[in-house]
């Protein structure tokens, strides 16, 4: 039985050898601006890849709270910076909200780790009654996250609308706090 067995194993192997054979790439029509396309591609995949935390890959090579300043992107005209992704559709979720007569301001975004640290010295942490996060796992420290200026108009706003831009109310004692998580 044991050497049916292994010459079973031998041929299935002997096929699939036989099917790598005959594997052909599909064929292009053009390799014409293929590296363009290309790099597309990859940029497009390093924005959306995520670890199995869900920080984006391209984020997590530098570790939460120590992303560098060009890895992050200005949000309008403010002094706010996020990751990227997350800084394009706050600003969207901005103006639109803007034209429906709505006033959205920021009070904090990307936090480096140092901030973090200062902020449980005099905040406390959130899992201890606080309103800090535990430092280095803020989604603030991922240029994820923002804390908005909201009156009861612009809340009711939020909450109605944030989805369409990618953000989502996470933290139950702070309804200020707004994270980016797109749909993927």
């Amino acid at each position: 039985m044991e050497a049916a067995g292994i010459a079973g194993i031998a041929t299935r192997m002997a096929e699939i050898r036989t099917q790598i054979a005959g594997f052909r790439p599909p064929a292009t029509t053009s390799v014409e601006g293929s590296g363009a396309a290309f790099q597309q591609t990859l940029d497009t995949t390093m924005r959306t890849a995520r670890t199995p935390a869900g920080v984006p890959v391209e984020l997590a090579k530098f570790g939460n709270g120590k992303i560098p300043e060009n890895a992050l992107e200005r949000v309008g005209a403010t002094n706010h910076r996020l990751w990227a992704p997350a800084a394009t559709s706050l600003d969207a979720l901005m103006r639109a909200a803007r034209a429906q007569g709505v006033n959205i301001g920021i009070t904090d975004s990307y936090r480096p780790f140092a901030e973090q640290v200062d902020l449980v010295k005099r905040k406390g942490l959130y899992s201890q009654g606080g309103l800090a996060a535990k430092p280095g796992t803020s989604d603030h420290g991922w240029g994820m996250a923002v804390d908005l200026d909201l009156d009861a108009k612009a809340q009711a706003w939020m909450r109605a609308n944030a989805s369409r831009f990618g953000f989502a109310e996470t933290t139950p004692r702070e309804p200020w706090h707004w994270a980016y998580r797109p749909a993927k």
